[in-house]
């Protein structure tokens, strides 16, 4: 049987920059059946999916429902479900969690999410009853099979791997973008994504981020970033072999603009890489068309997807022109 990861695997297309872009990310437990369109086809409320998917939305945010590894049921009630929030960007990675009651109580809770309080002030926006997480890196696998078979079929089989070697505080999630990169990985706090990724890989990337370090093999990128800065990060992190999850920062992207048409410009950005040290880079990135034709998705016809490729990096002096 053909499909996409399989397509995409055998033509080596590559996985840097094609994480799922949010600084913000609300994960709300809802067991049981998800259709391809999760927030409005599960068990959750679809007018309340409807509300959480715009509020967040505004804000640079997304929102995913995740589920333990194992048989789902279709049973329509629960007790009670988790609901993580969390931020990814440098020096403001954090979770925060609670558990909801599966009731217009536990409803109004996430209704009253204000995700421009977030933006302002951070974890101190948010009221009782959200706590700090203090367990395990959360490792998320995507297995929404109605969104894409791939997904299922080899997001299931890792997440039901990882869960029984006991490693990590693992998740399935409806949707991160990229099922032609499957099994696909969200870790967090610091929302690095993965994919075409085993279960050694996973146990790599969970202790490097209990140390506090980024795994670059597999890597799509962080989702703090657009796809510009999720190729310049990398790309300084593969050039000088930082892998500090927190060491480098990207302070600016700026799609160039000359003489040209604005046709022949586009798809061309100047991203600047900070270090923590003081350190800077100027990363060139570029947006090509791969040339062997890649489904994005299983059933789909394939196109040829645009990828942000790495031109240059240059080291930023004191006497470098900004």
């Amino acid at each position: 049987m053909s499909t996409c990861a399989t397509a995409s695997r055998v033509l080596a297309e590559p996985l840097a920059a094609t994480a799922a872009t949010a600084r913000t990310w609300l994960l709300v437990e809802q067991p049981g059946p998800w259709g391809a369109k999760a927030l409005t086809e599960s068990h959750l409320d679809p007018e309340l999916g409807r509300a959480l998917e715009a509020a967040a939305g505004a804000h640079g945010a997304r929102v995913a429902l995740i589920r333990r590894p194992g048989r789902h049921a279709d049973c329509a009630g629960t007790a009670a479900r988790r609901v993580f929030l969390a931020r990814t960007e440098p020096g403001d990675s954090w979770i925060r969690t609670t558990v909801l009651p599966d009731s217009p109580d536990g409803d109004a809770v996430l209704r009253a999410l204000d995700f421009a309080a977030l933006d302002a002030d951070g974890p101190d926006a948010l009221p009782e009853p959200w706590r700090p997480y203090e367990g395990e890196p959360l490792a998320l696998v995507c297995t929404n099979g109605k969104r894409d078979r791939c997904c299922a079929l080899l997001g299931r089989p890792l997440a039901a791997e990882l869960t029984a070697s006991g490693i990590g505080n693992v998740w399935e999630i409806t949707h991160i973008g990229g099922h032609r990169f499957s099994p696909t990985l969200l870790v967090l706090p610091y929302g690095y994504a993965y994919g075409r990724t085993g279960a050694a890989a996973v146990k790599d990337v969970l202790e490097a981020v209990r140390q506090g370090r980024v795994r670059t093999e597999g890597c799509r990128g962080r989702s703090a970033w657009d796809r510009p800065g999720q190729a310049a990060d990398l790309a300084v992190r593969e050039h000088t072999g930082e892998d500090g999850a927190d060491a480098l920062t990207v302070t600016d992207v700026r799609e160039e603009s000359g003489e040209e048409s604005q046709e022949e410009s586009a798809g061309r950005w100047e991203v600047t890489v900070a270090h923590r040290d003081g350190r800077r880079w100027r990363v060139t990135v570029v947006s090509v068309d791969d040339a062997l034709p890649v489904p994005a998705s299983c059933g789909v016809v394939p196109g040829a997807p645009a990828r942000a490729h790495v031109e240059s990096i240059a080291q930023v002096t004191a006497e470098t022109p900004v």
